[in-house]
């Protein structure tokens, strides 16, 4: 009885370390969804393209919230009260020339 309900409390605990804040930029201004982002460290967002379609992707406030070889660059997505809002994601670390 008890190793059940240490395992079960294992498992709660291991869940809520892997949550991700999710939300939709379409109905936030850019500085909330910048403020989002940071106070999260990383978070899930929807958000419209400039063609209309609907995007999501997942943004981070630094590249501490990345994985091994990638790197942080800025990108621009929609929010409520800009087409250019500016924010963080990760992506793979390429070299900017071949060194042979």
């Amino acid at each position: 009885m008890v190793r059940s309900l240490l395992v079960v409390l294992a498992t709660l605990i291991a869940t809520d370390a892997y949550a991700i804040a999710r939300f939709s930029s379409n109905r936030m201004s850019c500085a909330r969804v910048q403020q989002s982002v940071r106070d999260n460290g990383a978070a899930i967002v929807s958000y419209t393209s400039r063609r209309g379609n609907p995007l999501y992707d997942r943004f981070v406030r630094s590249a501490q919230f990345c994985q091994g070889g990638e790197v942080t660059e800025i990108v621009y997505i929609t929010a409520a009260d800009t087409q250019s809002c500016p924010v963080l994601r990760c992506e793979e670390f390429e070299p900017p020339f071949n060194m042979r």
